[in-house]
């Protein structure tokens, strides 16, 4: 395919036929046009065999490509990425093909981003953002990040999720407030070992437990010390943290306003427990739901392959306990 630099593009390719026809040497063409005789020939060889359209544009894809993927590998993997909503490590490591050729297959079908999906229905509902700027600590226990996800309660019976908006609506009881549950999230930095709670509000108090308890959680996985502590600058983080920060030697840092990317680990991680737990299925109750979190949090750390870690889980970057 010709580029905004190439010598010879279709039109310079039918001035070398006319110039040959003209009665003009191949070295002279191509000393005229800055171009090599092997290029002449092979243009004007073209132009005998083919004519007029064999100097237009071509694609450069081979004839044949004996190593390609087969076409039943490549049905195994859209289907198990329709059935399972993974990402290429994952679907990968469970057919024992190249995480690279699996992205790659994804890719020729035309099946977007993971983060482009709904995670229940599996259909588009937006677009995916990415940043280059990538930064992690060298040792468990340096820097812990810290945040709280605000997701709805789910009424007894299921929610709309379970059977529809229409049929939801139609059966609601708009005079029963149904709440918000309140994850609170504490993940370390190097290892990414996380701790989750699901507590009734995200007032000061509330945030100052869950942090004593994902302390003695970090000490019991061989993260002993934590040295500092990052979250946003909410209020009951700027200022009911001091006393037990203080008491374990752990120094506060807080993000730039308006900037959450800056505590994107967490952030990742809430959005992991949305798709792979909150909403990975229909719940009928919030009994349900959060029953559920504490074996998805056992898998997360023990079991479920981190792209970040090269494919292991965070317990993989712990001592041993």
């Amino acid at each position: 395919m010709s580029h905004r630099n190439a010598r010879t593009t279709f039109l310079g390719r039918l001035l070398i036929v006319q110039r040959h026809h003209a009665g003009w040497p191949q070295a002279h063409i191509a000393a005229a046009m800055g171009i090599s005789r092997k290029c002449v020939k092979t243009w004007l060889e073209r132009y005998a065999t083919e004519g007029e359209p064999g100097l237009r544009d071509r694609s450069s894809r081979p004839y044949t490509s004996p190593r390609q993927t087969s076409s039943e590998v490549e049905q195994q993997i859209i289907t198990l990425r329709q059935r399972e909503r993974r990402g290429p490590a994952w679907l990968g490591h469970e057919l024992g093909v190249p995480t690279r050729t699996v992205s790659r297959v994804l890719a020729r079908h035309q099946i977007p981003r993971l983060a482009a999906l709904d995670p229940i229905t599996g259909l588009v509902i937006r677009a995916s953002k990415t940043t280059a700027v990538r930064y992690e600590r060298d040792r468990p226990g340096e820097l812990v990040h810290m945040d709280i996800k605000k997701i709805g309660r789910i009424p007894d019976g299921g929610g709309w999720r379970a059977h529809g908006r229409a049929q939801r609506e139609a059966t609601r009881d708009r005079s029963t407030k149904i709440g918000y549950d309140y994850v609170h999230s504490l993940v370390d930095d190097h290892s990414r070992l996380a701790y989750s709670e699901i507590l009734a509000d995200e007032k000061g108090p509330t945030c100052a437990g869950f942090l004593a308890r994902a302390i003695t959680y970090f000490a019991d996985h061989g993260i002993t010390r934590i040295e500092r502590l990052m979250t946003d600058n909410a209020w009951a983080y700027r200022w009911s943290l001091r006393e037990i920060c203080a008491r374990h030697g752990i120094r506060q840092k807080f993000i730039k306003p308006h900037c959450p990317w800056q505590n994107g680990k967490v952030e990742r991680l809430n959005r992991t427990l949305q798709t792979e737990w909150a909403y990975r299925q229909a719940f009928t109750s919030n009994t349900d739901r959060t029953a559920a979190l504490a074996p998805w949090l056992q898998h997360y750390n023990t079991q479920r392959r981190h792209s970040a870690l090269g494919g292991h889980p965070p317990t993989s970057r712990l001592p041993p306990t």
